[in-house]
Formats: C-alpha cells, sequence, structure tokens
C-alpha cells in the first residue's frame, strides 16, 4: 500500500499528535505484512500553494491503477480537485485527524473508498456534517506506548502542559488561569512547540507568572522524563479531536485536568468503578479552570481519589498495535472493493 503524508511527519522541531499516529500505525501496517510505500508531500496543507498541489497530483499519477493509497486528511481533505480525479483509478482511504467542515472536505471524503478517524467522536462529527455511507467511516482510536509509573508528590503541585503553544491549545486560558491562584504553591511546564504562533508565544510570555516554564518541544527520553515528574497534566484545548496526551498520561498514572470538548473526554475515559481519572471543566472558562486547579491543589483527598482512579484506568488502555489492526482492515477492505466490517462497538450501535 502507499500512503501520502506531509513532509513534517519526522521534524522533531514540529512533533504533533497527528504525526505521532502516523508514524506508529505505519510501524504496525509494515508489522501485519503491508509492504508500504511512503510518499511525503511539502506544502503548507491544508492550504497548500498551486505548486504543492501540482506536486500531490504528480505522486498520485504516478501510482499504479488499483493502489491502496492512505491519505493524510491534512493533504486530501482540502484538494478534492487533485484527489477526485484519481480515485476512479485508485483506491483511496483518507484518514482525518481533524475535521475541515467545509464544502471541499465534504467532496474530498465522498469521492474517497473508504474514511478513517482518530477517535470516535470525529466519526460522529463527519456523519453529522456530511451524510457520510456510515459503513465507510471507522475510528481507529489512537494507542499508548506502555510506561512506568509516576511517583507524584504529596502537594500535587507539579503541573504539566503537553501541546503546542498556540490559542487552539488554549495556553492563555490556562495562563490567565494559573495567574489567579498564585497564592499557592506550584508549577508548570509547558512541553511543546514555540514556533506556530511566535507573536502569540511573545505574548504569553509577557503575562505569565514566573512558574511557568517554556519548555519547547521535547520527544523520545525528554519527554517521558516530564510526564515522569508530573502529578497533573492540564489541558485548556478549545478543540480536541481526541487527546492523545491524555491517554499518554494515563498510562502513567497521571490524572487529567481538561476541558470538556470533542474527544477529550472520550480519551479520558472512566475507570472500571465508573469513576473519572481527571476532572473536565467548559472550554473558554478561565474561572472554572481556576477554581478546578485550585481544588486539585487544595484537596489531598481529591488527589488520592483522581490518582486511583488513573492507575485503575491505566490497564484498559489499548496499544497502537490495535489502531493498526483496525487500520489494516479498513485497508484490506479497500483492497477487495468490499466495505470494512465496523468494529464491534460501532456494531452495536448502529
Amino acid at each position: 500500500m502507499h500512503v501520502v503524508l506531509p513532509n513534517e511527519i519526522d521534524d522533531p522541531a514540529a512533533p504533533s499528535g497527528g504525526n505521532a499516529y502516523d508514524r506508529q500505525v505505519l510501524r504496525g501496517l509494515a508489522g501485519l505484512g503491508w509492504s508500504v510505500r511512503e510518499h511525503a508531500v511539502p506544502g503548507g496543507w491544508p492550504t497548500p500553494l498551486p505548486a504543492e498541489r501540482a506536486t500531490l497530483a504528480r505522486v498520485l499519477a504516478a501510482l499504479p491503477d488499483g493502489a491502496v493509497v492512505l491519505v493524510d486528511g491534512l493533504v486530501g481533505s482540502a484538494v478534492p480537485d487533485v484527489l477526485l480525479p484519481a480515485a476512479h483509478r485508485l483506491r483511496l482511504v483518507v484518514l482525518v485527524h481533524m475535521p475541515l467542515g467545509d464544502e471541499s472536505e465534504r467532496a474530498a471524503l465522498a469521492g474517497a473508498s473508504a474514511v478513517i478517524t482518530t477517535s470516535d467522536w470525529t466519526r460522529t462529527r463527519l456523519l453529522e456534517l456530511y451524510r457520510l455511507p456510515a459503513d465507510r467511516v471507522h475510528a481507529a482510536t489512537p494507542g499508548v506506548r506502555p510506561a512506568d509509573l509516576a511517583t507524584g508528590s504529596d502537594a500535587g503541585s507539579e503541573l504539566l502542559c503537553v501541546a503546542a503553544v498556540s490559542p487552539h491549545k488554549g495556553h492563555d486560558l490556562l495562563t490567565g488561569a494559573l495567574a489567579t491562584i498564585t497564592d499557592l504553591p506550584w508549577r508548570c511546564t509547558y512541553v511543546g512547540s514555540l514556533t506556530r504562533d511566535p507573536g502569540f508565544v511573545a505574548r504569553l510570555r509577557e503575562q505569565a507568572p514566573d512558574r511557568i516554564h517554556f519548555a519547547g518541544p521535547r520527544v523520545g527520553a525528554d519527554l517521558d522524563a516530564a510526564y515522569a515528574a508530573a502529578d497533573l497534566l492540564v489541558l485548556a484545548s478549545r478543540g480536541e479531536t481526541y487527546g492523545m496526551v491524555v491517554v499518554e498520561a494515563l498510562a502513567r498514572g497521571i490524572p487529567v485536568l481538561a476541558t470538556e470538548v470533542g474527544g477529550l473526554p472520550e480519551a479520558l475515559g472512566r475507570a472500571p468503578d465508573g469513576s473519572r481519572p481527571g476532572l473536565l471543566v467548559p472550554p473558554d472558562d478561565p474561572p472554572a479552570l481556576a477554581g478546578a486547579l485550585r481544588h486539585w491543589l487544595t484537596d489531598p483527598a481529591l488527589r488520592h481519589r483522581l490518582r486511583a482512579a488513573a492507575r485503575a484506568r491505566r490497564p484498559a488502555l489499548a496499544g497502537w498495535a490495535s489502531t493498526a489492526e483496525r487500520v489494516s482492515n479498513v485497508l484490506a477492505a479497500a483492497a477487495a472493493n468490499q466495505p470494512a466490517a465496523p468494529p464491534r462497538s460501532e456494531r452495536e450501535t448502529q
């Protein structure tokens, strides 16, 4: 099978959940016996220049008739004029990380053999937006690597936010909330790219209390070390389709404070006893965020309860092999020109 990806997929200076998902799934597909041929296309996706659109058209034109092609939605969803002419001879499967919610995406997905989403929330959203046939849209939620338990501190004062520093991720909301609780002991580390919106980052630095550390992007052992030192993961996003950092924290037994938006409640999930391994607050609500942070920092019983729920949730987290298997099933069905059988949870709810 062939896969069309953004050119920055392996750039350590610009790590993202989407890039990590793509790389993990491709490794899993290779392990399942697929011969994977990557085609990384440069461009300012999802708003490419004419020359970049032409490059994508040439890549697709060079693929053999009947080839199964997995197209990252960041590349394919915005350019139906490039995608659709190839759809009659290629088995196109579009992987949607974040819905664009526009007519271009509607047309691109309508012409695909199948669509894969990275959460059940996104699958439902696409079906609502575009009225696509339900048997052509499949969720393959992110997996997570096993990780050592974080020990945590008694005070719970080490806070961590793992996300590119940008308005979409709500760092302005989190910074504002933290600025109102400086009477309490805490430190917060922002791990993520500082180059997505340099003006936003500059303004944020001017407003941020000294106890906020802008660490920049971290990967591998450096990212593991950031999680190991954390008591609570905080994510103030204005929108998320899933939230891979949430399950990365839970894999270490770290509770999560997040906004109740998009797929974040799905990623947070529940412990076997039904309790949540964290707290959810409304989006765009700094007072609610500040109140939840204050509650966490001043209530030892709450910290104990949420840590216990996070550790109980940990064994149920699926690995990347499960994600790759779901993607593989969709690709195999596309190769056979048949609808893929939905996972059990989808069959039971349809």
